[in-house]
């Protein structure tokens, strides 16, 4: 996934500006995929460069007025196709993990109250999923829109899930004689 992808998402969902839309990435796509207000507002300038977006008429001039950008025919092409194409997964690249074998050469020294904050934000991120779903999900959708996005989420459920049950046994193992 690249972040133009994720703007031309998040913009067909909704025409927004680029404040909007930082926010909205901070309540949603960020969870999966993260980007700074920088990196968002350098793309919606490239993908208005290409064609992909343009922002919208103001109703009238001000100064200081926030653009409100909406995808283009030529955007909605790019997106749908990048959809359509194979991707392979990719492996997990976590820097806790590459520690923990780290620490099995110099030792475990602080390694357990590392794992216990882990833990801790893992249960948190579970927890506000589990908000979301709840507030957004219920009863389950019925649209494919709907059915897709809580497929979504529930990744990021499962996800937390399999943190949380791994980061318990860890701590179990370390903690063990």
């Amino acid at each position: 996934m690249s972040l133009p992808h994720a703007i031309l998402t998040a913009l067909l969902e909704k025409p927004s500006s680029g404040l909007e839309l930082t926010r909205r990435f901070d309540r949603s796509i960020g969870y999966f995929w993260s980007s700074t207000h920088q990196q968002i507002y350098r793309e919606l300038g490239k993908l208005e460069q290409a064609g992909q977006i343009r922002a919208l008429p103001a109703a009238a001039p001000a100064r200081g007025q926030k653009k409100e950008y909406e995808v283009l025919p030529a955007g909605r092409e790019e997106l749908a196709a990048w959809v359509a194409l194979p991707e392979d997964p990719r492996p997990v690249r976590d820097p806790l993990l590459l520690r923990m074998r780290a620490a099995a050469v110099v030792g475990v020294n602080g390694m357990g109250a590392e794992l216990r904050r882990h833990l801790a934000l893992h249960e948190n991120q579970l927890a506000e999923y589990r908000g979301i779903e709840e507030r957004d999900f219920t009863p389950a959708p019925t649209t494919d829109e709907g059915r897709l996005r809580h497929l979504v989420l529930r990744g990021g459920i499962d996800l937390e899930t399999f943190w949380t049950g791994w980061l318990t046994r860890a701590i179990g193992e370390l903690d063990a004689p």
